[in-house]
């Protein structure tokens, strides 16, 4: 028996408890401050349509919630490929046998996978500099619409197999660019524990290829660390990641503007707000309660192991 294909629905009809919750499972790479930049430009490019009347996509990506996060990862790394592939024209279109794919591969200022007018978007407003990098806050058109060395304004330029593959002559909307600068992240975490593979290491070192450990002190910053909070530093690392996650937790810190050096470092757990989360998770909206009852039937329907 064929498990039926989950339904996905679109982030802009959660709240914050919804993506705190979210945040919790599946994916560590897709933190809550991520869902928060995915659930802005959904919401964008809706109030854009509205507002201009304009035909503008929705990108139907659901993060995976499986209790394995590297299986989750993988999920979302399939899912994020489906979405990101440029749309085809039918095999009994006389175009495709003349040479033509794909559907709109027209020209740059036009998306690969809908077909979505890029360009008249950034007339009315450049919803690719208000969606921004959760870590570094950099924004899209930062990283994708701007020449490295120059510095000008340059079309970002779509691949017929996403990451890799013949350069096209479209682009992606902002919405499907975001998904793509998740999946780059997504994959390079995944290479990063490639990499770490005792199998690959042999491998290496099979090929000539020596392995020199040098100690993480060294690398990771030249501010001294005094000894007494050395033993805090794999709690702090944690207390990161849970902040990517959660706004109930930030660190803030004053910097010294002349040694660049963190002078006082807050951490605050702020319990009201994470109350609030919890209370919002318990309130799903009408999308998000119909995602939770598919759910539930999709895993009534898989059959036991032994048949």
């Amino acid at each position: 028996m064929l498990r039926p294909q989950q339904a996905q629905v679109p982030l802009y009809g959660a709240n914050e408890g919804h993506l705190a919750a979210l945040a919790q499972q599946g994916n560590l790479q897709l933190t809550q401050a991520a869902l928060a930049e995915m659930m802005s430009a959904q919401q964008g490019m809706q109030q854009m349509a509205a507002q201009k009347n304009l035909e503008v996509p929705k990108v139907n990506f659901y993060p995976s919630k499986h209790a394995d996060p590297h299986k989750a990862r993988k999920r979302d790394i399939r899912q994020a490929y489906r979405l990101l592939q440029p749309a085809k024209r039918s095999w009994f279109s006389p175009m495709r046998w003349a040479g033509n794919k794909y559907r709109y591969n027209k020209d740059t200022g036009v998306c690969v996978v809908d077909g979505c007018d890029c360009a008249e978007l950034i007339r009315h407003e450049n919803l690719y500099e208000r969606i921004c990098d959760e870590e570094t806050g950099r924004s899209l058109y930062e990283m994708y619409w701007q020449n490295p060395v120059t510095g000008q304004a340059e079309a970002f330029i779509a691949r017929d197999k996403v990451t890799s593959g013949k350069k096209m002559r479209g682009t992606y909307c902002p919405e499907h660019l975001h998904l793509f600068h998740l999946l780059k992240k997504w994959e390079a975490e995944e290479d990063k524990q490639n990499e770490m593979n005792p199998r690959r290491l042999r491998d290496k070192v099979k090929r000539g290829v020596s392995i020199v450990t040098v100690p993480v002190a060294a690398v990771r910053s030249k501010e001294v660390i005094p000894p007494l909070f050395v033993k805090y530093e794999s709690w702090f690392d944690e207390l990161a990641r849970d902040a990517g996650r959660t706004k109930a937790i930030r660190i803030t810190r004053d910097i010294d503007p002349l040694t660049g050096e963190n002078d006082v470092v807050r951490v605050t757990f702020d319990s009201r707000y994470m109350r609030w989360e919890m209370e919002q998770a318990n309130l799903p909206t009408p999308q998000f309660q119909a995602m939770m009852q598919q759910q539930n039937l999709d895993v009534s329907m898989v059959p036991p192991m032994g048949e």
